[in-house]
Order: structure tokens, then sequence, then C-alpha cells
């Protein structure tokens, strides 16, 4: 196959991605907090890709304004992240609304259908995060116009199953139904390509574009990804059943030692009977606040929280966001391009 006919057939692959999102290249940024805000969304926007902007726990208010700025930094378009469990989700929808952005991506748990009713009567098209067959089913059944799939290799907050096996779950029961993107663990083309050829019609990708020289993270933490390789990305453990932790994968660092130690007292002080059994679980679950600005903000990797997922062990550099969607569409191509070409059927 030519790179001019692999490149026509990477364009069919993910022709319902790039017509859904509206871009040149369907790959979604991953939202990730304190890092996914106008700079790095609307670079990566303008280089072709989809930019998604994370509003974590920002108020209507200060979304707004991070809209409003995107908005002035790209004519792209770009989608905006709610977490369902805000106390403010209404409100942050409808801000979404008033600014007229085109894609509102629902995560953090299954929203509830009342939600991505508010998020589709503002006109926007709403992508919902299914981490099994039966939410995926129950999320196009209450209106999502799309679905991500993220498997346990993303940084953040993770579930149980790769990547590879929700994706055969998953894919051949949906793709035909909703647009169906494919995230994490995900670092070059070549691995795009297999899941397109799986029936997705995109990917996202967050580690990646954290050493992005359009990205405000600390220096410090760039280094840390460019220095780490896929095995330093590890989960949050859990030292007692009795006190879960919700996963979250990051790099291993002072902090996540210090975290297991702290639970461990936590635990030792409760049985002790100086803390109740909700009093405990809160101050384990306390502990990282505040971690991943100290990390992204302030450079503190030491004790901070570095978010990131394994394919941070293919982030070597850093590089402007055109440069590594040039890269992964390359990549991209020339897996194609090597494919044998399809023989001809016998004329009866």
């Amino acid at each position: 196959m030519t790179i001019t006919s692999a490149r026509e057939r990477l364009d069919g692959l993910w022709r319902r991605g790039l017509e859904f999102l509206g871009t040149d290249v369907a790959i979604m940024g991953g939202a990730m907090s304190w890092i996914s805000e106008r700079h790095l969304v609307s670079a990566i926007s303008n280089a072709g890709g989809f930019g998604v902007i994370a509003a974590g726990s920002m108020d209507p208010d200060r979304l707004a304004t991070e809209i409003a700025a995107t908005q002035e930094l790209t004519a792209r378009p770009f989608g905006v992240n709610l977490i369902t469990m805000h106390p403010q989700l209404d409100r942050l929808i409808d801000v979404c609304g008033e600014l007229q952005v085109g894609h509102i991506v629902l995560a953090g748990g299954l929203p509830p259908t009342t939600a991505i009713k508010r998020a589709k009567d503002t006109g926007a098209k709403v992508i919902c995060f299914a981490p099994a067959l039966v939410a995926a089913k129950k999320l196009v059944r209450s209106g999502a116009d799309a679905l991500v799939i993220e498997g346990t290799e993303a940084g953040g907050h993770i579930g149980p199953v790769a990547t590879g096996v929700l994706a055969q779950e998953i894919l051949p029961a949906m793709a035909a139904l909703v647009p169906v993107f494919v995230a994490g663990g995900l670092g070059r083309g070549e691995a795009i390509v297999s899941y397109l050829e799986m029936g997705a019609v995109g990917a996202q990708l967050g580690t990646r574009f954290v050493c992005a020289t359009e990205c405000v993270a600390h220096q410090n933490f760039k280094k840390a990804f460019i220095r780490a390789a896929a095995r330093d990305a590890v989960p949050t453990v859990q030292v007692d059943p009795a006190f879960p932790v919700i996963p979250v994968r990051a790099l291993a660092n002072e902090g996540s030692r210090r975290f297991v130690e702290f639970q461990h007292e936590v635990i030792r002080r409760f049985r002790a009977g100086e803390l109740e059994n909700k009093e405990a679980q809160l101050e384990i679950e306390h502990f990282w606040a505040g971690a991943l600005r100290r990390a992204v903000i302030d450079g503190d990797v030491e004790t901070g929280s570095v978010m990131a997922g394994q394919s941070v062990g293919m982030v070597t550099r850093e590089q402007p966001c055109a440069e590594i969607l040039t890269e992964l569409v390359d990549q991209a191509v020339t897996a194609l391009a090597g494919r044998l070409p399809t023989p001809a059927l016998p004329v009866s």
C-alpha cells in the first residue's frame, strides 16, 4: 500500500470520528485537571485535534471564564469535560450552553439521564465514559451521542479493566450504534490504527500532551514524565479493604510512599478507638487534597501527585502539539502502508 493510499485508508477508518468532532484528526486530548486549560486545549484544536477543557472542581463563573478565554485562542472545535459528582453540575451544563460549547463530556461516574438530556438540550453533542458493556448500553439508551472506553493503563482515576479487553468487549456491540473513542495507554499511531480497525472512530490521549510546549505544567512535572518508564506509573495502594481507596495511576514518589504509611497510621488510630470509621475514611481520602496542583503548578514532584498513564514511557521530549499529532498520524499511516493489499476476489 502506498503512503497516499494509506492516508486515504486512515481517513476512511476514522471518518465518523472526524465528522463527529469536526476536526482534521480524530484524536481527543484527555481532560487533565490543572493541565487541560485554555493554552493546551486551544493548541490541540488549532493543530487539528480536539482539545477538551478539564472543568474539574471549577465553579460556574470560573468555567465560563476558561471557555471564553479558549474561544479567544481558537475558532476550532473543542469540548468541556464535566465531573458528574460536581454539586453544581446542572449550572455548569447551562454555562456550556450559554457559551455554545459544541461537545460536553460527562465523566467521573455514570451520569444520570437527566444530566445527559440537559446537556443535549443545549445543542451540544454528549460524550460519556463507558467502563463496561452494560454501562455502554445504558448510556446509549440514556441519549449519549458517543462513548469513550478508557482502560486501566490511563493516568489519574482508573478502572480495573485493560483497554484491549474493553475494546474487545464493547466495540463489537456498540460501534455500529454510536461513535466510540478508545483511551488508556495510547502513545503511538500504530496502536490507534489497531483500534480503528476494530471499529473505534478515534482515540483520546492525555499523557502524551503533558510535555507539549504549550502545556502550562511546571518544568519539574514535565521532566518527571520525560525521565519515567512505563512501570513507574502505578496505581495508589490500598492497605485495607475496609478503607477503600479510589485507585489513581501516578508516578511513584515520596508522596505515594507516605500515603501507604499514612493509611497504616489512620487505621491504627481507628482500631485504637481514637477515630470513628467515617472520620478515618475521610482522613485517608483527604491525604491527596491539593497534591495534583502542587505537582503540576508548583513543581513539587516529590510529595505531590504526578498523575500519568503507562504511556509515559513514550514521552521522551517536549514538543509542540502540532508535532505530536503529526507524529501520531505518520506512525498510523506507516503502519497501514505496511499492510498487505487486500486480494481481489475471483470472478465467478
